[in-house]
């Protein structure tokens, strides 16, 4: 078993969060994982992405050239990242800001209206882990629990009161795919 994720969207959409979130819960589990950053020019608004490789074997290299699923959060985001995904790849849109279907015909595309239901919970800033429970339940590379214990190592100091409604987000998104 190999995944290779590549996780996209604006700066602040939490994709380095997500990322840092998967390779931690694959961590728990015993795999071998990297997980590599890259930012645009501004943190906070601008185009940032992460690499997220979880294996059972050791991996040679955190560059990915064609990854097995894309999570993408924007319009942007899914016109640089889905024409690199293999065929039969797995999409993961957030349907609330992508009002379009991508170009390729040869993946499996999976929306998510990530906003609607981070809003629905109180907090925008939840959507990207309404994405990850939906990438987790869909693709099976991580336990469930496990991510809810990187979930509680990644939240502390003031970030711990968001750790409840982070949960629920991650459980909606499972539910929902």
């Amino acid at each position: 078993m190999k995944n290779q994720l590549i996780a996209a969207g604006f700066g602040g959409q939490g994709m380095m969060l997500l990322g840092q979130l998967i390779a931690y819960a694959g961590m728990i589990e015993g795999k071998y994982v990297t997980w590599l950053p890259s930012y645009g020019p501004e943190m906070r608004g601008g185009t940032a992405n992460c690499t997220v490789i979880v294996s059972d074997k050791p991996i040679g290299s955190p560059v990915v050239a064609t990854p097995t699923e894309v999570i993408v959060m924007n319009i942007p985001s899914m016109l640089k990242f889905s024409p690199l995904l293999a065929k039969n790849g797995k999409l993961f849109l957030n349907s609330s800001m992508i009002d379009r279907e991508p170009q390729r015909t040869d993946l499996e595309v999976i929306k998510m209206p990530a906003n609607a239901i981070a809003d629905e919970l109180g907090n925008l800033r939840v959507a990207n882990i309404v994405m990850l429970g939906s990438y987790v339940k869909k693709t099976g590379i991580l336990s469930e629990n496990s991510i809810k214990v990187a979930l509680e190592h990644k939240l502390v100091g003031k970030k711990k009161k968001l750790l409840n409604l982070d949960i629920k987000a991650f459980e909606r998104g499972a539910a929902l795919v």
